[in-house]
Protein backbone atom coordinates (compact mmCIF):
# COMPACT_ATOMS: atom_id res chain seq x y z
CA UNK A 1 0.00 0.00 0.00
CA UNK A 2 1.52 3.25 -0.77
CA UNK A 3 1.59 6.15 1.47
CA UNK A 4 -0.84 8.92 0.66
CA UNK A 5 0.90 11.75 0.87
CA UNK A 6 2.99 10.63 -1.89
CA UNK A 7 2.79 11.13 -5.37
CA UNK A 8 4.53 9.91 -8.94
CA UNK A 9 7.23 12.13 -10.46
CA UNK A 10 8.94 11.35 -13.66
CA UNK A 11 11.26 13.44 -14.95
CA UNK A 12 12.13 12.73 -18.61
CA UNK A 13 14.70 14.69 -21.20
CA UNK A 14 15.80 13.76 -24.59
CA UNK A 15 18.42 11.60 -23.73
CA UNK A 16 17.25 9.61 -20.79
CA UNK A 17 14.67 9.06 -17.95
CA UNK A 18 16.06 11.40 -15.36
CA UNK A 19 14.53 10.43 -12.41
CA UNK A 20 11.15 8.18 -11.59
CA UNK A 21 9.77 7.80 -7.99
CA UNK A 22 7.37 8.57 -5.29
CA UNK A 23 7.67 12.35 -3.69
CA UNK A 24 5.88 14.18 -1.17
CA UNK A 25 6.67 17.51 -2.32
CA UNK A 26 8.34 19.14 -5.78
CA UNK A 27 9.46 22.51 -5.79
CA UNK A 28 10.75 24.20 -9.23
CA UNK A 29 10.36 27.40 -11.16
CA UNK A 30 7.83 27.50 -13.80
CA UNK A 31 7.12 30.78 -16.59
CA UNK A 32 4.93 31.94 -13.79
CA UNK A 33 7.24 31.58 -11.18
CA UNK A 34 8.15 29.44 -8.17
CA UNK A 35 5.98 26.88 -7.02
CA UNK A 36 5.70 24.06 -4.58
CA UNK A 37 3.41 21.00 -4.78
CA UNK A 38 2.00 18.42 -3.49
CA UNK A 39 -0.27 15.68 -3.45
CA UNK A 40 -3.72 16.34 -4.67
CA UNK A 41 -2.79 19.46 -6.60
CA UNK A 42 -5.26 20.98 -8.46
CA UNK A 43 -4.32 19.53 -12.47
CA UNK A 44 -2.56 21.48 -14.38
CA UNK A 45 0.31 22.26 -16.76
CA UNK A 46 3.07 24.62 -16.80
CA UNK A 47 5.87 25.91 -18.94
CA UNK A 48 9.61 24.82 -16.89
CA UNK A 49 12.20 27.60 -17.06
CA UNK A 50 16.02 27.00 -15.74
CA UNK A 51 16.34 26.57 -12.26
CA UNK A 52 16.63 24.15 -9.53
CA UNK A 53 14.14 21.18 -8.79
CA UNK A 54 13.83 20.20 -5.16
CA UNK A 55 12.74 16.91 -5.27
CA UNK A 56 11.14 15.61 -1.52
CA UNK A 57 11.16 12.46 -0.72
CA UNK A 58 10.98 9.89 2.19
CA UNK A 59 14.10 9.41 2.97
CA UNK A 60 15.44 12.70 1.81
CA UNK A 61 16.13 15.57 -0.52
CA UNK A 62 17.64 15.52 -4.06
CA UNK A 63 18.34 18.43 -6.15
CA UNK A 64 18.56 18.77 -10.20
CA UNK A 65 19.15 21.46 -12.50
CA UNK A 66 16.26 21.71 -15.29
CA UNK A 67 16.73 23.53 -18.30
CA UNK A 68 12.84 24.09 -19.86
CA UNK A 69 10.26 22.26 -20.91
CA UNK A 70 6.56 21.55 -19.29
CA UNK A 71 5.25 19.64 -16.63
CA UNK A 72 1.99 17.93 -16.65
CA UNK A 73 0.29 18.24 -13.12
CA UNK A 74 -2.11 15.32 -12.21
CA UNK A 75 -3.90 14.68 -8.53
CA UNK A 76 -1.15 11.80 -8.21
CA UNK A 77 1.36 12.02 -10.24
CA UNK A 78 3.48 14.91 -12.31
CA UNK A 79 5.24 14.55 -15.46
CA UNK A 80 8.01 16.97 -16.54
CA UNK A 81 9.60 16.73 -20.27
CA UNK A 82 12.84 18.82 -19.99
CA UNK A 83 15.24 19.65 -22.63
CA UNK A 84 18.02 19.54 -19.80
CA UNK A 85 18.42 17.69 -16.64
CA UNK A 86 21.16 17.36 -14.73
CA UNK A 87 22.03 16.19 -11.03
CA UNK A 88 24.94 17.96 -9.74
CA UNK A 89 27.50 15.60 -9.63
CA UNK A 90 27.23 15.88 -13.78
CA UNK A 91 28.28 19.50 -13.87
CA UNK A 92 31.36 20.76 -14.89
CA UNK A 93 31.83 23.96 -12.84
CA UNK A 94 34.37 25.52 -14.78
CA UNK A 95 32.40 24.71 -17.92
CA UNK A 96 29.62 26.15 -16.09
CA UNK A 97 31.42 29.52 -15.58
CA UNK A 98 32.99 29.91 -19.05
CA UNK A 99 29.31 29.64 -19.88
CA UNK A 100 28.48 32.44 -18.03
CA UNK A 101 31.62 34.82 -18.92
CA UNK A 102 30.45 34.28 -22.47
CA UNK A 103 26.92 34.96 -22.01
CA UNK A 104 27.58 38.08 -20.19
CA UNK A 105 29.63 39.53 -22.58
CA UNK A 106 27.37 38.86 -24.83
CA UNK A 107 24.73 40.76 -23.52
CA UNK A 108 27.29 43.67 -22.62
CA UNK A 109 28.29 43.89 -26.45
CA UNK A 110 24.91 43.55 -27.60
CA UNK A 111 23.18 42.85 -30.36
CA UNK A 112 20.05 41.87 -32.36
CA UNK A 113 16.89 41.08 -30.35
CA UNK A 114 17.53 37.28 -30.66
CA UNK A 115 21.17 37.66 -29.81
CA UNK A 116 20.05 38.88 -26.48
CA UNK A 117 17.47 36.42 -26.37
CA UNK A 118 20.04 33.34 -26.91
CA UNK A 119 22.34 35.47 -24.31
CA UNK A 120 19.84 35.73 -21.84
CA UNK A 121 18.92 32.18 -21.80
CA UNK A 122 22.55 30.83 -21.70
CA UNK A 123 23.07 33.01 -18.75
CA UNK A 124 20.15 31.64 -16.95
CA UNK A 125 20.90 28.34 -18.09
CA UNK A 126 24.81 28.77 -16.56
CA UNK A 127 23.95 30.28 -12.97
CA UNK A 128 21.07 27.78 -12.68
CA UNK A 129 24.21 25.13 -12.82
CA UNK A 130 26.40 26.97 -10.75
CA UNK A 131 23.72 27.81 -8.01
CA UNK A 132 23.47 23.79 -8.00
CA UNK A 133 27.00 23.36 -7.78
CA UNK A 134 27.63 26.03 -5.35
CA UNK A 135 25.91 24.76 -2.78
Amino acid sequence: MADEKFFDLEIISPERTFYKGQASFLELTTSEGEVGIYKNHVPMTNVVVPGIVTIHEADGVKEAAVHSGFMVILQDSIKIMAEVAEWPEEIDENRANEARIRAERRLKEGGSGIDTVRAEAALKRSLTRLNLVGK
